[in-house]
């Protein structure tokens, strides 16, 4: 009577596995699909958002995970797109500084407080001028009435020169305000003059790199985008992201479902193998 109650109970685990398992395998998981995005596109072609172009530089997948602990790889794609724009750039000047401007150094010089220009003298590498000079010391003379340099001529006659007569007057060039110059190889304005500077301003071209995650939310312009990657190739976005949630969300009840089921499954099983063991432990009546 015992083995038949028994019988009876490790049939019914059994079939109760045998349906949640059934379930398990037959049941389809849902997927993430963006239906008719507004944006669907490869590497290296161009999007139009606000007026601005995007490019997709890139789209890659890559592993992560896995390795010697046992874990699986889990295969991750991602993205990137660049939009060029023109920006203005500025740079100070400031009274008295020294800045680069073509192969030549300068020293800039502003009047006073009212100025609308400044000046940009030249500053002279004596040392590479003397050293340029077969016929010059490559150091200067200090006397006590002025500085000097010993020159020695073809008959190696020593003669003292004032600095003054021996290095040329520096050159001079003024800008006054919205006058340009060539600085850096752009071509610069003037914008501001005042006694603690010059305020130079140019357009550059600037690159804004945007990375793109699976099913992260992109912003293009003022518009928020929900990005997907269905394979390694191909880009799609979406401004429908209550309906990509709404997948999420699915996906997140079938995982569930799925997981009780399993729990089920490997419950009745255990139960249908204890029970039978059960079964035959000798009565002691």
């Amino acid at each position: 009577m015992q083995r038949r109650a028994v019988a009876v109970f490790v049939a019914l685990f059994l079939a109760i596995a045998g349906v949640a398992g059934a379930l398990t395998a037959t049941a389809d998981s849902p997927e993430i699909a963006l239906e008719n995005p507004e944006i669907d596109v490869s590497q290296g072609d161009s999007i139009e958002v606000g007026g601005e172009s995007y490019t997709v530089t890139d789209i890659s997948e890559t592993q992560e995970g896995g390795g010697g602990h046992g874990g699986a790889a889990t295969t991750v794609i991602s993205g990137t797109l660049e939009r060029e724009y023109t920006a203005e750039m500025s740079e100070t000047w400031a009274n008295g500084s020294t800045v680069a401007v073509g192969d030549r150094n300068w020293r800039v010089e502003i009047p006073g407080g009212n100025a609308t220009e400044f000046t940009l003298v030249e500053v002279l590498d004596r040392q590479a001028i003397l050293e340029a000079d077969d016929a010059a010391e490559n150091q200067t003379v200090t006397l006590d009435d002025g500085e000097y340099v010993a020159v020695t001529d073809g008959s190696g006659e020593r003669t003292l020169v004032p600095v003054d007569e021996y290095f040329r007057e520096p050159e001079e060039r003024s800008y006054a305000t919205g006058e340009t110059l060539e600085y850096n190889g752009q071509t610069v304005t003037v914008d501001e003059v005042t006694a603690d500077g010059a305020v130079l301003v140019w357009q550059a071209t600037q690159t804004e790199t945007i990375d793109v995650a699976q099913e992260s939310v992109v912003t293009l312009g003022d518009t928020d985008y929900i990005a997907h990657f269905p394979d390694a190739s191909t880009l799609r976005m979406s401004t429908d992201i209550e309906a990509y949630e709404a997948q999420v969300a699915e996906m997140d009840r079938f995982n569930q479902y799925n997981s009780g089921l399993s729990r089920v499954l490997v419950l009745s099983l255990l139960s249908s193998v204890l029970l039978a063991g059960m079964a035959f432990i000798p009565s002691r009546y």
